[in-house]
């Protein structure tokens, strides 16, 4: 992106007599988040527990076509941050698409988009302090520790770490992402290697022959492949921390722009490579949910220790999962709270600048996964991935109807887009849209845990109604105060 587009990026605005809104959850924040900061956050958000865990599972279940899967979701996983990149340059806000939907779908939009996205990363935040529990238990001297308790040891432990600083929060993130991208592209290497030389993996001799004696591409047919496609969505969940980090750096017209560029090649090498990898390594039936795969191939290349190596280092990438979640959702609730649809203690912000209510209200929520791990330890993952998914579905669906509202308010004139723009508007909102809808749908025909999920949607609903007719006067009073502030201000 050369520098005048950056500039003409950095300079976009609503044209003259039609001043750019401000949120009001904006003000208090530092900008201490540094350009690296960002750039590996986006690349961390690419690669966490849908990936290090999720990935076991889902192989087991699609075999080698899971690259595939995560092919196609990826490509509308990056139309989504693209979009979003482009409005974070018209105006960089921590309240992110909860800010946008406010302008451009109302209030009642960007209450919806807010409480979903909550219950997308508080579910999220189960998942990782579930996916925490079995990594630990992986090392026999944690087997015989309830999983429950280690799940709220990891809580207690990222919850400390969260309320420190943002300064503190970049740091972390930056160097779990430089673990995570180190440790793949090491695992990458191993696998090229074991490839080349033809090394005995657990019983069988890598390449492509460990595909075509197992079943070939697609050894149970296409449904488990669609049938997976909720939980990849789930594993690309993070990458909208992108558009929330913005809020707290310098420059995000400088650094947005190469970070969602950046989305693209990652998902291909570190997913889809990833998985053809572990495709041809060992058959799909070998791995499972409950481990790794990479802990699984380093195991079975008779190398305890590396599989001890990987283990920590996937707990290191759920620990990091949690932290950006509770990171997240404290701006997104403080943006809500200042305009009335959240609590007012989520607006609340420590002496450091952080938002401590938001992520004590989620910290809350993460402990019914700690009862969730004492009742059903074995289903935990499982039930609470689905669930996210609803939350990150739903969000990218409003992110995309955002952008959609965006495109035509600068059609009329009311509006100038920055340089940077997501391609192929309106057919890519729409074709994203559709096919994140249809995703949805298609859990209905997983009967164990798929349907079980799709019948939460009405009870979400209601709770989404209720909740709103219980804050919407405190809603509008906020906002009378806001306009009372826009007529007084010179």
């Amino acid at each position: 992106m050369s520098k005048d587009a950056v500039d003409t990026a950095g300079d976009a605005s609503r044209v003259e007599g039609h001043p750019t809104p401000a949120d009001a959850g904006d003000a208090g924040y530092s900008k201490d988040l540094k350009p690296r900061h960002v750039n590996m956050i986006a690349i961390g958000g690419a690669i966490g527990t849908g990936l290090f865990l999720g990935a076991g599972g889902r192989l087991h279940d699609a075999g080698p076509a899971l690259a595939l899967a995560y092919l196609v979701c990826g490509v509308f996983a990056f139309f989504v941050v693209r979009a979003l990149g482009e409005l974070v340059l018209y105006r960089p806000s921590s309240g992110s698409f909860v800010s946008y939907a406010r302008e451009f779908l109302g209030e009642k939009g960007a209450y919806v988009a807010g409480w979903m996205y909550f219950l997308n990363w508080s579910t999220t935040g189960i998942a990782d302090i579930t996916a925490i529990a079995l990594y630990t238990h992986y090392w026999s001297l944690f087997t015989d520790i309830p999983q429950w308790v280690l799940a709220l040891v990891a809580l207690a432990v990222v919850l400390a770490v969260n309320l420190i600083s943002v300064k503190i929060f970049g740091e972390m993130e930056f160097w779990f992402a430089i673990v995570k991208v180190a440790t793949l592209v090491a695992f990458m290497l191993i696998g090229i290697f074991l490839l080349v030389t033809g090394r005995d993996v657990g019983g069988s001799t890598p390449g492509v022959g460990v595909i075509t004696d197992h079943g070939g591409f697609l050894p149970h047919g296409v449904m488990p492949v669609v049938l997976v496609m909720q939980g990849v969505i789930f594993a690309y969940a993070a990458l909208e921390l992108v558009g929330v980090a913005a809020g707290e750096t310098a420059e995000p017209e400088k650094v947005v722009p190469r970070a969602v560029n950046s989305i693209m090649w990652r998902v291909a090498v570190f997913y889809v490579g990833s998985v053809v990898l572990l495709a041809l390594l060992l058959p799909g039936s070998v791995y499972s949910a409950g481990e790794s795969p990479f802990v699984t191939v380093l195991s079975k290349i008779g190398v305890p220790a590396a599989g001890d190596v990987m283990n920590l280092v996937v707990l290191t990438a759920a620990m990091s999962s949690l932290n950006s979640g509770l990171y997240s959702t404290g701006r997104i609730l403080r943006s809500m709270a200042m305009a009335g649809s959240a609590p007012r203690f989520t607006a609340r912000m420590n002496r450091n600048q952080v938002p401590y209510g938001g992520i004590l209200l989620t910290c809350a929520v993460c402990v019914l996964g700690v009862v969730l791990n004492y009742l059903v330890p074995s289903q935990a993952f499982e039930i609470v991935l689905n669930v996210a998914s609803l939350g990150i579905i739903s969000t990218w669906v409003i992110i995309m109807i955002c952008h959609l509202v965006f495109v035509r308010r600068a059609r009329e004139g009311l509006l100038t887009r920055p340089s940077f723009r997501l391609p192929g508007s309106p057919v890519t909102e729409i074709a994203t849209i559709a096919f994140l809808v249809a995703v949805l749908g298609l859990m209905g025909d997983d009967p164990e845990v798929g349907r079980k999920t799709l019948l939460l949607v009405p009870l979400v609903a209601v709770l989404l109604v209720g909740g709103w007719f219980a804050v919407r006067r405190r809603v509008s009073q906020a906002a009378d105060r806001e306009l009372t502030g826009l007529t007084e201000r010179p």
